[in-house]
């Protein structure tokens, strides 16, 4: 009995290298959850400056298709939110992976920024193609689709958990290219309500 349990404890010990080896597995659930609280204040701020106080609305320049000074405060406010989020898993990641004794920059983390960069810079192009154009009401869509396409062709490199969450994300990003004019909330649900489900489970199944 006992031999057959060290057999088991064996292979479950090759299973858990193996698995380390080939998938990044530092990524932390509580930067989900300030991702996600980012996100959540910085829709807020949007809506109370370009909702609440100004009569004409952000999206309605996407039938002017002209540059407002409120999409390029805008345009700020994400670039900082962005920022904030990445830094965050980045020192969250960081210091988990030192806990678990690893290096946090091996060949799983390069397949996994490599596999996300590629959906990410061509979101990031067709966003900038779309500010170019004036259609700022696709903004808030196209930033939900390409960030889920990245997610699904990242999962299969590091938690699986990680593909439901960038389907949500493609289903938000479809649905707000269809309801245009109502972007940030979708944004907002997408980038911050469900980031934080997202990371409330995480911590709570692998971090606890």
């Amino acid at each position: 009995m006992k031999t057959e349990d060290k057999y088991i404890k064996d292979i479950t010990e090759i299973r858990s290298m193996m698995e380390r080896s080939t998938k990044f597995l530092s990524l932390s659930g509580l930067s989900g959850i300030l991702a996600g609280i980012y996100a959540l204040v910085g829709a807020y701020i949007a809506y109370r400056l370009f909702y609440v106080n100004n009569e004409n609305i952000v999206y309605n320049t996407i039938d002017r298709q002209e540059i407002s000074a409120e999409v390029g405060n805008l345009i700020i406010l994400a670039l900082a939110i962005l920022i904030l989020a990445v830094g965050t898993a980045v020192f969250l990641s960081q210091k988990k992976s030192q806990k678990d004794g690893e290096k946090l920059w091996n060949s799983a983390t390069q397949r996994v920024v490599i596999n996300m960069a590629i959906p990410l810079v061509t979101g990031g192009i067709f966003i900038i193609i779309l500010l170019s154009k004036g259609l700022y009401g696709l903004l808030a869509p196209a930033s939900l689709l390409f960030y889920g396409l990245a997610l699904v062709n990242t999962s299969k490199f590091t938690f699986e958990e990680i593909k439901s969450l960038g389907i949500v994300q493609i289903v938000l990003g479809l649905l707000a290219s269809y309801f245009i004019g109502y972007g940030i909330f979708f944004w907002a649900f997408g980038f911050g309500l469900m980031h934080i489900v997202y990371g409330i489970f995480m911590h709570q199944k692998y971090e606890m």
